[in-house]
Parts: C-alpha cells; structure tokens; sequence
C-alpha cells in the first residue's frame, strides 16, 4: 500500500493550475490589490544592481573629472537612442501593435533596444503585457499597489509573485514569437546584447578618441543604469503622483517630470485608457515626446505605417465623463464644459 503522502499547499496550488484551463475558472482580480506574500529574494541580482549602481555614481563623478567631453557627448547620444530602443520599439511597436514597421525600422529598433538591455525585448513585451493585462494586481510583474520601491525596482530583486506565472499562460504572445527580429535578439541575448551595450560603447572612445578604459567603462555604467532608471519610473512616479484626466479611477497618473525624462511616456493616465494611441500621449501633446516625432520621421519615409490615434473628440468626452476634472495638459488647470 502506497504511503499517505499530504500534498504540500505549492504542490496542490501546481495540480489545479495543471486544470485549469480557462482564464475565467481564476478568480478576478480587482485594482488596487496585494495579497499576503513572502518575498524570495534573488541575490545575483541584488549584487549585479548593487555593483552597477555603485559603477554608475563613479562613472557620474568621472563625467565631472577626467572623462573627455566627447566620452560623455557619446553616451548622451546612446542614451537617447536606447531609450527610443524601448519606447518606440519594446512599447508602442510590439507590445501594443501601435502601428507597423518595415523590416529595416525594426532591426534598427531591436539594435537600439539592445542598448537599453532591459532583458530581451521578448521577456519586456511580455511582462508589459501582463501589466496593462492585470494592472495593479498581484497579475502585473510591477504591481505599484505594493508601493514605490517594489514598482521601480524591487520587483526585479524577488521572484515574480505566483499569479505572474498563473496567468501568464493565458497571455497571447503569438505574435511576437512568430517576429524573426525579435527571435534573433533572444536566440543570441547575451554576445549581441552585450556586445551593443557594453563591449562596443566601451571600445569605441578607447580606439577612436584616445580614452582611458576605466573612463569609458564606468560612463558607460553610468549612461546604463539611467536608462533603466527612465523606465523605472514609468512604473512608479507614473503610477503614484500626478493627475488622472482621463480616468479618476484607475491608478496610472500623468506625470510631466516623466514625459520629459522617458521621452514621452509619462502621459500614464492617457495610456492606460487608450494603449493603442501610438503617440502613448494626449491630443497633439508632444513637445515632450520624442518618441512620437521619431515615429512620426519613419512614417514620412514610409518606413512606419498604419498608425493607430484616438479622436480628439473620443478622449475629450472621455475626460469630462470619467476625468478628475484636471486639464488635459497636465498642467493642473481644471477642464470645463464650456470649450
């Protein structure tokens, strides 16, 4: 006779996921919510951001003290281009189909995602999936019901809460699977990533201006972890301080301070409503957005295509029907039913 063997509660919780075969036997979760959780930490990853992060002070003091200026003009520039890299390409390109891009457009979107480095854009686009799909919840990879510290970073520090996985599998990712771009980038992840982010930004002003390594290296780390940061904060500020125009109920807020930071991403409340909009921002609002204008110069050689916006008049009634009454500029004047 076999022996009576009590399942323990992570092995029953595994056998009825296993039967679970359509994301309406889960129970729904409603935003704002966090559950009780243990967090398991991930300590190479608590040590690779803690030497990064320490790398990039020293590299920002450097900037100030020996790095040549043409070091620094150089890092600016991959900055700007790597940050594109997640905006235009990562976000508003595969995660949320907002508009279309020939073949060469895409490869020079995934060059400059690979700048970035914030994993593959495979692992990006599906986590940022989950968190459109389940904001808020303990669903959504970078759940900001938990608080600032857990939206901008700890969230990369602990193992994904378990309804991360749950319900990943109902998550449709089809059709960035079937995309050989983005299947090149995954396949060869750690030489072509490390390789454009790293390897090549750090050789080049040793062989062609004359830098020295430990110049060149630690701007590098420097001009890294900012970009991160950028992205961070979409997650957090974005999520937690500034004003909802468009949906007083939902947490996404719009955020000047991020707009002008992650290039036009921090029109949050507007997103939220509306992901499809490629521009991410609201009715012609793109003096901070230059991930639109960058899209907008692809589509005026014909490289970008079918460009999805909203109607002014759809996301004006949408305002003044579940707004907070803030102007949609975000410059905290109030909206009226007069205009």
């Amino acid at each position: 006779m076999a022996p009576n063997i009590k399942a323990s509660a992570a092995d029953t919780k595994a056998l009825e996921d296993l039967e679970i075969e359509d994301e309406g036997q889960l129970e729904k979760l409603v935003a704002p919510q966090a559950g009780p959780r243990k967090y398991h930490i991930i300590y190479t990853n608590i040590i690779t951001f803690a030497y990064g992060h320490l790398a990039a002070i020293y590299g920002f003091y450097l900037c100030f003290t020996s790095a040549m200026w043409s070091t620094i003009f150089f890092n600016w520039a991959l900055f700007v281009l790597a940050a594109i890299g997640v905006t235009a390409g990562a976000h508003r390109l595969w995660t949320h189909r907002a508009y279309k891009a020939k073949m060469p457009l895409q490869i020079i979107l995934m060059v400059m995602n690979s700048l970035a480095f914030q994993n593959s854009a495979i692992t990006w686009i599906r986590d940022h999936r989950m968190h459109h799909r389940y904001s808020d919840t303990d669903a959504d990879p970078h759940n900001a019901t938990r608080g600032f510290f857990y939206s901008h970073v700890g969230w990369l520090l602990v193992k994904k809460h378990p309804e991360v996985h749950r319900r990943g599998k109902f998550l449709d990712m089809s059709d960035i699977y079937a995309n050989p771009v983005l299947r090149f980038q995954k396949k060869y992840a750690i030489p072509f990533i490390g390789c454009v982010c790293f390897f090549l930004p750090t050789i080049i002003p040793i062989y062609f201006w004359g830098e020295t390594l430990n110049n060149a290296w630690h701007v590098v780390m420097f001009r890294y972890v900012m970009n991160l940061h950028i992205t961070f904060m979409v997650n957090s500020v974005a999520h937690l301080f500034g004003t909802k125009p468009y949906d007083k109920n939902i947490s996404p807020v719009q955020s000047l301070i991020v707009s002008f930071a992650a290039f036009g991403e921090g029109f949050h409340n507007y997103h939220h409503v509306y992901p499809w909009d490629y521009r991410t921002a609201e009715l012609g609002n793109n003096w901070l957005n230059l991930s639109t204008k960058f899209i907008d110069f692809f589509a005026w050689i014909g490289w970008a295509y079918d460009l999805k916006t909203v109607p002014v008049e759809v996301a004006m009634a949408r305002a003044l029907r579940t707004g907070d009454g803030t102007n949609k500029w975000g410059w905290g004047n109030k909206i009226s039913d007069d205009r």
